[in-house]
């Protein structure tokens, strides 16, 4: 087979999944790390790998694969053994809609919490010229927008509350598949489970894994994947650095929570008892 090359960052949730999905297949892989916050994914000689200026990319053959879900396919496509897609027609697409999910939502969601949280105070104690200038070359506006506010108003950002409120739905959804069978999917742990892996452990490190304790089946869920991981990492992406930011805002008022704008705070409360489907408010600004 030809040589895989993966450009990625160890804190990426999403290079985190596709890291797992090599481990599973037992594939060799090269690894070219980025800094992204010193900007290494808007690099001319990066964005002509993947214009989207995120990670990860794969190369495998001198061709680039983009956007982590569809590496993950490919690499099953490549090497089918052990497979980690259902055979069955209807949980093959049952997969497909709760990894589609990750992109229409959820990935921009833990992104949200992560920067409001954790990692907000390593961008401001850069220079400020320094980062408007990695904002100001963000080709995607929404995410630049996404990042700005989360930046400028830390927990008291518009998106909070919005974005706990979409783990709410999440680990409602999560719960009623969980119900029906022992993985996402339906009786076979398939990409939809690897995916969410990351996203449920970058909760715990953020401190908001409430809303798993809440969801006994997903917790099990979770127990069941860390279990069968080949991977090594079956809590991806290193707690360390999102653990320490998570310190430091708890170090400025005792709790992570005390900082948080008074409608926001009563959002994060609601979140983490709220019924499946219960509306959150948050600030307006």
């Amino acid at each position: 087979m030809d040589e895989l090359i993966l450009y990625h960052n160890d804190m990426s949730v999403c290079s985190a999944k596709v890291r797992m999905a090599l481990a599973e297949k037992g594939m060799e892989w090269e690894s070219v790390h980025l800094d992204l916050r010193a900007g290494d994914a808007q690099r001319s000689e990066y964005v002509a790998l993947n214009p989207s200026q995120l990670v990860p990319t794969l190369v495998h053959g001198g061709r680039a694969v983009i956007e982590s879900n569809v590496i993950c396919e490919y690499l099953d496509d490549i090497q089918p053994e052990p497979p980690l897609r259902p055979a069955d027609a209807y949980a093959r697409a049952r997969m497909r809609l709760w990894t589609k999910q990750l992109d229409e939502g959820v990935h921009a969601a833990v992104s949200t919490l992560g920067l409001c949280i954790a990692f907000r105070d390593q961008y401001l104690a850069r220079d400020p010229e320094e980062v408007q200038r990695y904002l100001a070359n963000l080709v995607d506006p929404a995410r630049r927008q996404r990042i700005a506010h989360a930046l400028e108003f830390g927990m008291d950002a518009p998106g909070f509350a919005p974005a706990l409120e979409r783990f709410v739905r999440l680990f409602a959804d999560m719960d009623a598949a969980l119900a029906r069978g022992p993985w996402l999917a339906g009786a076979a742990y398939s990409l939809a489970d690897l995916a969410y892996a990351p996203y449920l452990a970058r909760l715990e490190h953020l401190g908001l894994d409430d809303m798993e304790k809440a969801h006994p089946r997903v917790g099990e869920w979770r127990a069941r994947g860390a279990r069968l991981a080949a991977s090594g990492e079956p809590e991806p992406t290193r707690a360390s650095t999102v653990e320490r930011g998570v310190r430091r805002q708890r170090a400025l008022a005792g709790d992570a929570r005390a900082l948080v704008h008074p409608l926001n705070r009563r959002a994060l409360a609601l979140t983490l008892r709220a019924p499946a489907g219960a509306a959150i408010a948050g600030p307006t600004q």
